[in-house]
C-alpha cells in the first residue's frame, strides 16, 4: 500500500526552478496583499457596503485559501530534492481544492444574479437582495459545495496501491484518479456529476442571467446609462471567462487519463485568477478605486502631519 506521494511536475533544470519559485513567491505575496487590502477597503468604506461588495469579499477569501492551499507547498517542493507529501496530506489538499473550487463557481453565479436584480429590477434590489437574503445565500453556497463537491469522494476514499509518482506541483482528483487501484466507476461518474452541478449548472445560470441584462441593457435610452450598465458587469465577466474557462478544460474533458501538459492549466485558476481578481475589480471599478484612494489619502495624510 502507498503510503506517501512523491510530486514530480517541477523540472529537474535549477534555473527553471529558481524562476519558478520567483514567479510563485511574487503571486503568493500580491494574493495575499491584494485580496486582503481589498477585503480592509470594502470593510472600512460605508459607501461600499453592498450585497455586490460583499460577495466580492467573500471572493477574496475563497481566492486567499485557495492559493494557501497549494502555494505555500510547492515554495517548499521547488528545492526539495524529494517532494514528499503523505496520503492524508494530499487527499486533505485535493479536497479543499474541490470545496473551494466549487464554492467559487457558486459564487460566481450568485454575482451574476445580484448584477441581474441591480440592473433589472433596481427599484426592488433592496428588498430582494436584502442583508438577510445575503446571509443566507452565502450559507447555502458554502454548505452546498461541500455537500456537492467534498462530501462524494470522502464518502469512499480513493485506495492506492501501485505507483505514487504524481506528475503535478499539487494534489488535483484527476492524477490522484489516475493512480488509484480497483473499481473506478464510482469516482468517474461522481465527477461527472459534480462538474454538471458545480460547473456547467452555474455557468448555465451566469449566461441566462447575461442574457437577461444585455435585453435591459438595450433599453436604457442613454448612452452613460447603458455604459454605466455594462462597465459594472464587465469585471465579473471577466473573472467568470478565466476561471471557468481552465476549470472546464480542466474536469469536462477525458477523464479516463491526466495529460501533464494539464498542470499548467491548473496553475491559471488555482495560482494566477487569485492574483488577478482584486486587480481586476478594483482598476475597472470606480468604487473600489475611491476607496483605495480614499484609505491611500488618510494613511498619508496622517503620517505627515
Amino acid at each position: 500500500m502507498v503510503k506517501e506521494f512523491l510530486l514530480t511536475g517541477f523540472s529537474q533544470s535549477l534555473q527553471t526552478r529558481i524562476i519558478l519559485y520567483i514567479l510563485f513567491l511574487i503571486l503568493y505575496v500580491l494574493t495575499i496583499f491584494g485580496n486582503s487590502f481589498l477585503i480592509f477597503s470594502v470593510f472600512t468604506s460605508p459607501q461600499i457596503h453592498t450585497p455586490m461588495y460583499y460577495f466580492l469579499c467573500n471572493l477574496s477569501i475563497l481566492d486567499l485559501c485557495y492559493s494557501s492551499n497549494s502555494l505555500p507547498k510547492m515554495l517548499i517542493d521547488v528545492f526539495s530534492k524529494r517532494r514528499r507529501i503523505s496520503i492524508i496530506g494530499c487527499l486533505t489538499q485535493m479536497h479543499i481544492g474541490l470545496f473551494l473550487g466549487g464554492t467559487e463557481c457558486i459564487l460566481l453565479a450568485v454575482m451574476a444574479y445580484d448584477r441581474y436584480i441591480a440592473i433589472c429590477f433596481p427599484l426592488y434590489y433592496t428588498i430582494i437582495m436584502s442583508w438577510r437574503v445575503c446571509h443566507c445565500i452565502t450559507v447555502f453556497m458554502w454548505v452546498g459545495s461541500f455537500i456537492l463537491s467534498t462530501a462524494p469522494t470522502m464518502a469512499r476514499p480513493f485506495i492506492f496501491c501501485n505507483d505514487n509518482h504524481i506528475d503535478h506541483f499539487a494534489c488535483e482528483i484527476l492524477v490522484l484518479l489516475a493512480l488509484a487501484c480497483g473499481d473506478l466507476s464510482f469516482y468517474k461518474i461522481a465527477i461527472v456529476i459534480i462538474s454538471f452541478f458545480t460547473l456547467i449548472s452555474p455557468l448555465i445560470f451566469i449566461i441566462v442571467s447575461y442574457i437577461c441584462i444585455i435585453v435591459s441593457i438595450l433599453h436604457i435610452r442613454s448612452v452613460d446609462g447603458r455604459l454605466k450598465a455594462f462597465s459594472t458587469c464587465a469585471s465579473h465577466l471577466t473573472v467568470v471567462l478565466m476561471f471557468y474557462g481552465t476549470s472546464i478544460t480542466m474536469y469536462m474533458g477525458n477523464t479516463k487519463r491526466f495529460s501533464s501538459n494539464l498542470k499548467y492549466i491548473s496553475l491559471i485558476y488555482g495560482v494566477v485568477t487569485p492574483v488577478l481578481n482584486p486587480m481586476i475589480y478594483s482598476l475597472r471599478n470606480n468604487e473600489v478605486k475611491q476607496a483605495f484612494q480614499k484609505i491611500f489619502t488618510k494613511y498619508v495624510t496622517k503620517h505627515t502631519i
